[in-house]
């Protein structure tokens, strides 16, 4: 009944997009609004302004060629002074982003040995979260938070370490037994 007289609701952390003839005409702030449509105008669609969370698995190949998995997760938000932005330059903005995370984790990574990847996964999170930032502004987004959530080497590089580390151990317990029998 709400359409026919031109009355429309727009829910809380919710904004909408209001056109007329197919053009952007502003942005309808939550609550009650009227939107005659005999005048030509109409609501486009609605821009949720709350925090949401994506999260990317992308392989890389680090300086020593080990190639590592990492578990991303990207919080980010439409700007609400940017709303035409975010409603109309980026059909898919998940993919958007994808790109730009798989881009910088691939660069960053290239740069460190293993060890390092490990060691540097703030920095790493922190470059991410840069190219996010200058990127998706001009979309309308805010990026809030950027962290890598896991780091996993291929199953084979993890064998060795391990296989490596009982090594170690051994050794270093043959080097004790050793030390003790002098005392």
């Amino acid at each position: 009944m709400g359409q026919v007289f031109g009355c429309v609701r727009v829910k809380q952390s919710k904004v909408a997009v209001r056109e007329r003839f197919g053009k952007f005409d502003g942005v309808l702030q939550p609550g009650g609004h009227c939107v005659p449509w005999c005048f030509g105008y109409e609501v486009a669609g609605e821009v949720s302004l709350r925090v949401q969370q994506i999260w990317f698995k992308c392989e890389a190949k680090t300086k020593d060629n080990v190639f590592v998995n990492l578990t991303t997760s990207v919080q980010f938000r439409p700007s609400a002074e940017q709303v035409e932005d975010a409603f109309y330059k980026v059909k898919n903005t998940t993919h958007q982003i994808q790109a730009y995370v798989f881009s910088a984790i691939r660069a960053s990574v290239a740069k460190l040995e293993l060890d390092a990847v490990f060691e540097e996964k703030n920095g790493i999170a922190k470059a991410v979260q840069g190219d996010l930032e200058k990127a998706m502004s001009a979309y309308g987004y805010e990026m809030i938070e950027t962290l890598i959530v896991d780091i996993m080497p291929d199953d084979s590089v993890k064998k060795a370490m391990n296989e490596n580390a009982a090594a170690k151990e051994k050794l270093g317990t043959a080097h004790q037994r050793k030390a003790n029998e002098e005392l």
